[in-house]
């Protein structure tokens, strides 16, 4: 059955969003993710987050393919791109947990908002609440 990806509130090392790009990557390569994920693998935050860690996607989806746990191969991103001190790890997930609240992404949340049929949801405030809504995990 084709499923979502996992939420990206979930962390690798203190690193939200991480581990939701691993996973597409690998159930996009079992033919479980979701059809609607399949146009934006490598682009939007999870391009956004290669770009932080300095990898190119596609060697990134490579090196998941090979196997590793997510804690592996982000030790491997930082090896290859380069390495997060704790505070770029806080700076990351602070500004990605809270893109679309009262900021340039704003507009655009509101835009997925009314796609997904959530527009009258004053909880949905980011877009990791807009996934977490849109992908059933909040009510």
């Amino acid at each position: 059955m084709k499923q979502p990806p996992v939420s990206p509130r979930l962390a690798t090392r203190g690193m939200v969003y991480f581990p939701r790009l691993l996973d597409k990557i690998r159930r996009h390569a079992r033919g479980e993710l979701r059809e609607d994920f399949v146009e934006n693998l490598g682009r939007g935050f999870d391009l956004r987050c290669c770009r932080y860690l300095r990898v190119e996607y596609p060697a990134l989806r490579e090196r998941v393919l090979a196997g590793g746990t997510d804690e592996e191969i982000l030790a491997w991103a930082e090896q290859t791109g380069r390495p997060l001190s704790e505070e770029d790890i806080m700076v990351w997930s602070a500004f990605l947990s809270k893109r679309g609240w009262h900021d340039e992404a704003t507009p655009t949340l509101e835009k997925y908002k009314s796609a997904a049929g959530l527009a009258g949801r004053a909880d949905v405030l980011t877009m990791f609440d807009l996934f977490d809504a849109d992908e059933g995990r909040r009510p």
